[in-house]
């Protein structure tokens, strides 16, 4: 296994995992698959890490899966085509299920391509930020399968069940002005200032209260499956959790003495 498929870097509170694959836009390996899994698990159980960054080495973020692989399999192991797809999706979404489930922000950062998985990728993300030249397509329909990555859960919940069906049922490629208007991502911004705008979103979130940062990501993720009476409980047991840390002590005490805090996630 070759781990140069993705990076793993972690500075100031932040991890970064680069897709690096670049010659091929970043096309989905098992390689990479095993990496992701790995590494967003190191980044969700270190607690020095306070922010992961999802970023793409190269021209592109993700142009999805190895297409010329899955020609290859398909030509070679009919038989077993099925099978392979469904142990694959199973074993990829445990990546998925890490960073949605992970107590610390998740920002994708997006240019290029960005399409099947590496879509489906940016819509599990929190927080999204692309830069001007990128653009989207679900991308499945055209070699005549259907989404995986949580894309069929998280698109809906983002854009509405009939812009959802509109998107995966045609294919249709749009840019990143249409992205930030349907809510896709959170900003564009062009590649002169891009950088610059990227550093300074994950140093906020690096550096804000991770624990209740962490509990009010999992209360907005989970509330679309909860009735009210079970988030008004998961409200309450948030909040006590939050009360009980460092972090609140020191925003509170921040507050009253008119300076800016200084978290530590704690």
């Amino acid at each position: 296994m070759s781990e140069d498929h993705v990076l793993y870097d972690v500075r100031d509170g932040v991890a970064t995992i680069t897709l690096n694959r670049p010659a091929s836009l970043n096309a989905l390996s098992d390689e990479m698959q095993a990496l992701l899994i790995g590494y967003s698990r190191q980044a969700e159980n270190d607690p020095a890490v306070r922010c992961l960054v999802l970023r793409g080495a190269g021209r592109a973020f993700m142009a999805g899966g190895d297409v010329k692989g899955i020609h290859e399999d398909n030509m070679n192991r009919r038989d077993w085509r099925m099978s392979r797809h469904e142990t694959n999706v199973i074993s990829l979404h445990q990546f998925t299920y890490q960073l949605r489930r992970m107590q610390k922000p998740v920002v994708a950062v997006v240019h290029g391509a960005v399409a099947g998985f590496g879509f489906a990728l940016m819509l599990t993300a929190d927080l999204v930020i692309a830069r001007a030249d990128a653009f989207f397509t679900m991308a499945y329909r055209h070699i005549g399968l259907t989404a995986d990555g949580g894309a069929t859960y998280f698109l809906p919940r983002i854009v509405g069940e009939r812009k959802a069906l509109e998107i995966a049922l045609l294919g249709d490629r749009f840019d990143s002005a249409a992205a930030l208007d349907m809510g896709l991502v959170n900003w564009v911004h062009p590649e002169a200032t891009f950088d610059d705008e990227v550093e300074k979103l994950v140093t906020r979130l690096a550096t804000g209260p991770t624990r209740a940062l962490g509990k009010v990501k999992q209360l907005i993720r989970d509330s679309f499956d909860n009735s009210w009476d079970e988030q008004s409980h998961r409200e309450a047991e948030s909040i006590a959790y939050a009360a009980a840390s460092e972090d609140h002590v020191e925003g509170v005490a921040a507050f009253v003495e008119k300076r800016k805090p200084n978290f530590t996630g704690r």
